[in-house]
């Protein structure tokens, strides 16, 4: 458990100084502060933390770390400029910790406590599916050790510090997800994470808009094999050259997944079983697995390879293994929801790029019933905007009875769709999701298998929340 000791050694050097105060967690949303937790105020793009630090104390908060004077009559110890502060036994909670970067300190506090902790890091990053990935592997690690993960999409440089001040002595493993937009962001989580095990799921033009090229983008995710030590491994994905070639980039072992026999650890045999999850046989070392694993569309095999593979490498048996892939307990970002007139909705409104618009599409197709694909405009693809809407297109148009599209960039969706053939009548397009509930509302049966993709800022969940019956 972090004490006020371990930060004043994190921010100052100086050990064994400070008042006997404890923190059962690390927040920056002063909302989910409660009874000895640390609230972190950061200045945000439309929110300051620093306003909110008297709520924060209200809520049970023992200490915020602050970088500006906020309105709070309670203790103050000054870390600027790193200097050893002033500190005796009186004082108590609440207090201020006053810094002179609130994100930067947070950081040199994770950095310190992830080296008090005997657990060994996973590190996964990747284009797309990563998240799903980092799932499933902790339900497999947790089939014989103490794991911690990232909840939800806390995978930037403010998430992965506050998850790893959740840690205490007790685990065993960490499974932590690196997010990337520039190239040093993956980095700097290595730095702070300590990475031993290093999973990269793929690279594709997710992203680009705001990495510049699919240059920064290679060499942001060949971050985390660099991070590697020399007894670490670095997982990588065989059935992708790019992957596959970061292995030039590691002084790490290399451990390859995919669908080749070439690989250390291969599938085959792969079988779509619709909202049954996946059926497949994993090879390695000369043993094989016959597998059923509920998770949707073919493509999830490279996440059940992905999984499997730091399972092995971790030392589980064949049985952890499979349990862990067979475990409905992983929260995954596309799941199946009753519609209206008892049509199927695949809500998989998450965020979206060409990839795994690509694999929704042909989860689609493996579903009886009259199909029907509500896309969106997918953002930040930057050059490759185009050629991946009409990539989408395509085949869009080769699985969709109807195709409804969402924004001005899908229209490129729509053209290409009907290009290749789709009928003027088969294909609608919207502006925003509103236009998309009205047209559907009333014209929904129950044949109707509909699946709604497109990036966040484009709110296609609001379309699935309005048509979605519960019970």
């Amino acid at each position: 458990m972090v004490t006020f000791t371990h930060i004043v050694e994190a921010l100052s050097g100086q050990p064994e100084l400070g008042p006997k105060i404890e923190f059962r967690s690390a927040v920056i949303d002063s909302r989910q502060a409660e009874n000895e937790a640390l609230f972190i105020a950061l200045k945000g793009e439309h929110v300051d933390g620093h306003d909110y630090v008297s709520h924060a104390f209200d809520n049970g908060a023992s200490a915020a770390i602050v970088e500006r004077d906020v309105s709070v009559e309670v203790d103050v110890v000054d870390f600027r400029n790193r200097r050893p502060p002033s500190l005796d036994d009186t004082i108590a909670p609440p207090v201020l910790i006053r810094v002179d970067d609130s994100l930067a300190a947070l950081q040199r506090i994770a950095t310190y406590w992830r080296r008090q902790l005997d657990v060994r890091v996973i590190g996964i990053t990747g284009s797309v599916g990563k998240s799903t990935t980092k799932e499933i592997t902790a339900e497999v690690l947790s089939r014989r050790f103490r794991t911690i993960k990232n909840p939800g999409n806390l995978n930037n440089e403010i998430g992965l510090p506050l998850t790893l001040l959740q840690a205490d002595e007790t685990y065993e493993r960490a499974v932590l997800e690196m997010g990337f937009y520039v190239p040093g962001e993956i980095a700097l989580l290595c730095d702070i994470a300590m990475p031993a095990v290093g999973v990269v799921t793929n690279i594709s033009e997710v992203h680009l808009e705001r990495a510049g090229s699919m240059e920064a983008i290679v060499q942001g995710k060949g971050e985390l094999v660099e991070a590697l030590p020399a007894d670490g491994i670095a997982v990588l994905n065989h059935d992708e050259p790019l992957v596959r070639e970061l292995s030039a980039r590691t002084k790490a072992e290399v451990f390859y997944y995919g669908m080749d026999p070439k690989a250390d650890l291969w599938a085959s045999e792969v079988e779509g079983l619709g909202l049954e999850g996946i059926r497949c046989v994993l090879h390695y070392a000369g043993d094989s697995i016959h597998l059923r694993v509920p998770l949707l569309g073919r493509h999830s095999v490279h996440t059940v390879l992905r999984a499997a593979a730091v399972g092995i490498l971790e030392g589980l048996t064949w049985q952890e293994i499979a349990g862990g892939l067979q475990s409905n307990g992983s929260q995954l970002r596309l799941v199946a929801v009753q519609g209206p007139n008892g049509a199927l909705i695949l809500d998989d409104t998450y965020n979206a790029a060409p990839t795994s618009v690509l694999a929704a599409l042909n989860l689609l197709e493996e579903l009886d019933g009259r199909k029907v694909a509500v896309l969106g405009d997918m953002l930040e693809l930057g050059e490759y905007e185009e050629k991946g809407h009409r990539l989408v297109g395509a085949r869009a148009a080769e699985i969709a009875d109807l195709l409804i599209t969402v924004g001005d960039r899908a229209k490129w969706i729509a053209s290409e769709a009907k290009t290749i053939g789709m009928l003027e009548d088969q294909v609608v397009e919207f502006t925003e999701s509103q236009e998309v509930i009205d047209f559907l509302e009333g014209r929904v049966t129950e044949s109707d298998v509909i699946l709604v993709k497109g990036s966040r800022g484009m709110r296609m969940d609001l379309i699935v929340t309005a048509l979605e019956v519960r019970s």
